[in-house]
Parts: structure tokens; C-alpha cells; sequence
């Protein structure tokens, strides 16, 4: 399947991934095309998956969950460590990485201390290495 796009499809992309509730009679406006036209292109672009859903960004201080730490485990007990951060509520984020650990944890917490004992809680399944985010200078990203 050809994932081609072109720069009217970069700006609806853009527009969407920065509005996400814009309409399709806003994005027309904006990039001076038909609404059918508009349309046409988001279905297109959803069919390649391209955009493969819409969700809403939530602030996570406001959630008591402003505190974000990275925390690095190397493990040999990979599909305990999979299940255990996806019943974890703390756990946003889980990634296979290359190097000396095996799993990058993100976790959103209200306190140091709430990391410091989900950090223990993950002691038996090997070492582990906490970074905690002092400020967070750019998230979700993604240039178009």
C-alpha cells in the first residue's frame, strides 16, 4: 500500500495532531480546499493508517500524576515485567530497548516517593536504574 502524502496532507495532519477536535469546515478554511475534498483526504490517510486514531491529552498534574521518571530494568523475566506494567496504573509508557537494560519504563506519579516504592515493587525482577524528569522541554513531537 502506497503511504505517499503530500503537503495538503501534512497541513490537515498538522492541523489535526495540534486541534484534534477541529472540524472538517475549520481545516477547509484553512487550507483553502473543499470540505468533501478535506474529507476525502482524512479517510485516505485513515484507510494507510496513517492516522490510526484521535484521543485526548490530559493534564497530569491537574490527575495528581505530575511526577515523570524513566526507569531502565534488565530482566530476564520479560513477560512478568510486561504483565506487571500493564496492571500497574503508574505506567504510561513500556519499551524493548537495546543495551545494557532490556525495558525503558515510563511512569507518572504525585510524589518521588510513590516512584520510590513502585522502583521496589520491581526488585524481583532484576536491577534496575531510576532518571527522574526535572522538566519536561518537549512531548510528543512529531514534525510532519
Amino acid at each position: 500500500m502506497d503511504s505517499h502524502i503530500d503537503e495538503i496532507d501534512k497541513k490537515i495532519m498538522q492541523l489535526l495532531r495540534d486541534q484534534g477536535r477541529i472540524s472538517i469546515s475549520q481545516i477547509s478554511k484553512q487550507i483553502a480546499m473543499s470540505q468533501p475534498s478535506v474529507k476525502e483526504r482524512i479517510l485516505k490517510l485513515e484507510d494507510k493508517n496513517i492516522i490510526t486514531g484521535y484521543s485526548a491529552t490530559f493534564n497530569l498534574r491537574h490527575l495528581d500524576r505530575g511526577t515523570t521518571s524513566f526507569i531502565m530494568v534488565k530482566t530476564e523475566h520479560c513477560q512478568e515485567l510486561v504483565d506487571f506494567c500493564t496492571a500497574a496504573k503508574e505506567v504510561t509508557d513500556l519499551h524493548r530497548i537495546s543495551g545494557e537494560f532490556n525495558y525503558l519504563i515510563q511512569v507518572q506519579t504525585s510524589s518521588v516517593e510513590e516512584i520510590a516504592a513502585f522502583q521496589d515493587s520491581l526488585v524481583r525482577l532484576g536491577p534496575s536504574k531510576t532518571l527522574i524528569s526535572m522538566k519536561n522541554m518537549m512531548e510528543n513531537r512529531i514534525l510532519l
